[in-house]
């Protein structure tokens, strides 16, 4: 865009380098999944018997905040701008229907209900409208706006009990209807795509106060059979378009960044660039015989938010340090469990409903050039702009994730733009060392040619399968992974491409699947619980395997890529998931021949398999990192999915992702299960 591309009530000679969001807009707001509720209830009475504090997702409880509950939202806003250089500021309005819905569950025993269930839902509690009225404060800069935004909310409650009457011991039940009102804090993000519309994201978080129950009471009295104190807090993140019937000014688009140069004084010495990446995802109805610990739940949605920084400073001409703190919502579908090849890649086994903010990445890179022909690097994410030597040795030290350079594949890598499903972006059998987030600690070296590269690492292994601390015995227990990248030109079709070969072993304290299963058949009454023996059986044992991992241009639009993984099956998994063979491969597709040449469609499929002593624990009853139905009929984890990547414009896409499941959790008892998810990121 130049200057005669600006509306007219700006001239050449007024352009700025942000854009003027000063102004009325109104707009669409909504999210599936990611609306994350807390309802807390207070100590009470039923009759004359004390009730115990429950809150929603709590131990003292039966409800599980990612496994129980559906949540959606959805609704309109409107507002006015007024905006001083970059600074912006303004007051908005918004309504939004929703069906943020919360059981809490207890068991009935000494109530009159010792059945064989002896549970009961206890109080089931359901918002289905929110509203809030804020300000906003906010910084322009190209075309983004980011702002803070906080003010007052409210919210239409009603709350149902079903409780034993002391009288009869017979189930009886009540309804209260309750109106909240509280605060609401949050912050944003919007792009102007056009002079008239804006996509957005907003994070907000409510808290409603809370207010006193009396369930089954008559009108206009405070008594009542059931009596307990009740509080509210909402976590919600959101996409939004705004509309904005004057126009908004918009600056010129900003010029591709020169590569580094250093004869024209170009240092390159700083590196900032940032993501954000929204995924709402729901699943259908399927065939459920029964439910385990760590099943995946027919008739639910969830979401996912991450933003990231990416901060890179050039300490000198070799030597780059690196930075990346990162603010991340949401859970999986049923929490993160019930596939092994999980269905979001941006799920977390480290989800919270409330936004948490870690360094993800830290880390110093050290070049050694070893002379010869150079090749210049563009400013990106991780990368600052620089010329360095093809033949050199690079050595890394800090926090990173192993994908950031192992396994990698320009077609299916990156759940924030390609695949989703884990089983796609990584070869599914390789048990990476990992923290919760994905993450872990340690060091990297790495030879590289123009033909060839050898990397290298040994890194920190979880404490426990699937734990958050890594351990710090690193000389007694860490992760190894060497892996050889071959580039190729196939002479038929005269495009590159890649093969990698990766080899790991990871030294930690797990489990054996043969010895438990022996404990536990030798003496059911001593070693009854088959995860109890997991836990005490426990000791530093070996996990090795190896992958192959190919990707190969077909034409300049079409590739292809392919992985198969192996791992010896025959101890726990540390970090990744519960698979112990897979191949995957696909097809991506650029939108070349229906002029969208920023637009991808992409198609893969995968099959997943277990060892025989891993499918006998499952079905015993075990617990794996994702996985555990209590039993197990099992069968292949087959899966497909299928994506289209929609450019809105260069920094923003919208992607409608598909995916089918047979025998999710390897069980023939469950699915086969039909997921649909939509995914917004954006990226400067």
């Amino acid at each position: 865009m130049d200057g005669r591309d600006l509306p007219e009530r700006v001239g050449r000679a007024e352009q700025v380098d942000f854009a003027d969001w000063s102004g009325a807009s109104i707009g669409l707001q909504g999210s599936a999944g990611s609306s994350f509720g807390n309802f807390g209830f207070g100590a009470g009475e039923i009759g004359r018997r004390s009730v115990p504090n429950f809150r929603s997702g709590d131990a003292t409880g039966r409800n599980d905040p990612g496994r129980n509950a559906t949540t959606a939202l959805g609704g309109v806003f409107g507002g006015y701008s007024w905006q001083t250089g970059p600074y912006v500021y303004g007051v908005e309005l918004d309504i939004s229907g929703s069906n943020l819905k919360r059981p809490v569950s207890s068991t009935a025993q000494g109530f009159g209900f010792e059945n064989a269930d002896s549970t009961f839902s206890l109080i089931r509690a359901q918002s289905d409208l929110f509203g809030s009225a804020r300000a906003r404060l906010g910084y322009a800069f190209e075309r983004y706006l980011v702002y803070a935004t906080f003010g007052l909310a409210g919210a239409q409650t009603r709350f149902l009990a079903n409780f034993p009457d002391p009288a009869t011991g017979l189930a009886s039940s009540a309804r209260a209807d309750r109106s909240f009102v509280g605060f609401t804090l949050g912050a944003g993000v919007q792009y102007a795509i056009t002079p008239n519309l804006a996509l957005g994201l907003e994070y907000r978080y409510l808290d409603l106060g809370s207010t006193r129950l009396a369930l089954g009471s008559v009108p206009g009295e405070t008594g009542g059979p059931f009596s307990t104190r009740a509080s509210f807090t909402s976590n919600q993140a959101m996409a939004r378009l705004s509309w904005f019937p004057a126009g908004l000014t918009l600056p010129p688009d900003v010029e591709e960044v020169a590569p580094h140069d250093p004869d024209n004084g170009d240092t390159g010495r700083f590196s900032f660039h940032g993501q954000t990446t929204f995924v709402d995802q729901g699943v259908t109805g399927f065939h459920s015989r029964y439910l385990g610990p760590q099943s995946l739940v027919p008739h639910q949605a969830r979401g996912t938010l991450t933003a990231t920084a990416f901060l890179g400073f050039k300490l000198t001409d070799s030597t780059e340090l690196y930075y990346n703190p990162e603010f991340d919502q949401g859970f999986g579908l049923s929490r993160t469990t019930g596939v092994a090849g999980f269905v979001n890649g941006e799920a977390q086994k480290a989800g919270s409903s409330n936004p948490k903010l870690r360094s993800q990445r830290y880390y110093v890179r050290q070049t050694f050039g070893l002379g010869g022909e150079t090749e210049t690097v563009p400013d990106g994410p991780n990368q600052v702009a620089t010329t360095r030597d093809i033949e050199r040795i690079t050595v890394i030290a800090g926090k990173f994730a192993m994908g950031d350079f192992f396994d990698g594949n320009i077609y299916a890598h990156d759940p924030r733009v390609d695949f989703m499903n884990w089983a796609l972006w990584e070869s599914g059998g390789y048990d990476f060392p990992a923290n919760l987030p994905g993450f872990t600690q340690g060091v990297i070296a790495e030879y590289n040619r123009k033909e060839f590269a050898i990397r290298a690492a040994y890194t920190q292994v979880p404490k426990l399968p699937s734990t958050d601390p890594l351990d710090p015995r690193i000389t007694r227990r860490g992760g190894a992974t060497l892996e050889f990248e071959e580039r190729h030109v196939l002479p038929l079709l005269d495009q590159h491409g890649k093969l990698r070969i990766g080899l790991y072993s990871n030294e930690g304290r797990t489990a054996n699947f043969r010895q438990v299963l022996t404990l536990t058949a030798f003496d059911p009454v001593a070693f009854s619980d088959i995860n109890t023996t997991t836990a005490l059986t426990r000791k530093d044992r070996n996990k090795s395997g190896a992958y192959i991992n190919l990707e190969q241009a077909i034409t300049p639009e079409l590739g292809l890529f392919a992985r198969a993984s192996t791992s010896d099956g025959r101890n726990e998994n540390l970090s990744f998931t519960d698979i112990d063979r897979s191949v995957s491969g696909g097809l991506s597709l650029k939108g070349v021949a229906w002029d969208r040449p920023n637009d991808t469609v992409g198609i893969g499929t995968f099959v997943n398999g277990l060892s025989h002593a891993h499918r006998e624990f499952f079905a015993a009853g075990g617990q794996g990192l994702v996985i555990g139905d209590g039993q197990l009929h099992y069968g292949l984890e087959r899966g497909v999915e299928a994506y289209y990547s929609l450019s809105v414009i260069k920094a923003v896409a919208v992607s409608f992702d598909y995916q089918f499941i047979a025998n999710p959790g390897y069980n023939k008892d469950r699915g086969p299960a039909n997921f649909f998810g939509t995914r917004i990121h954006a990226d400067f």
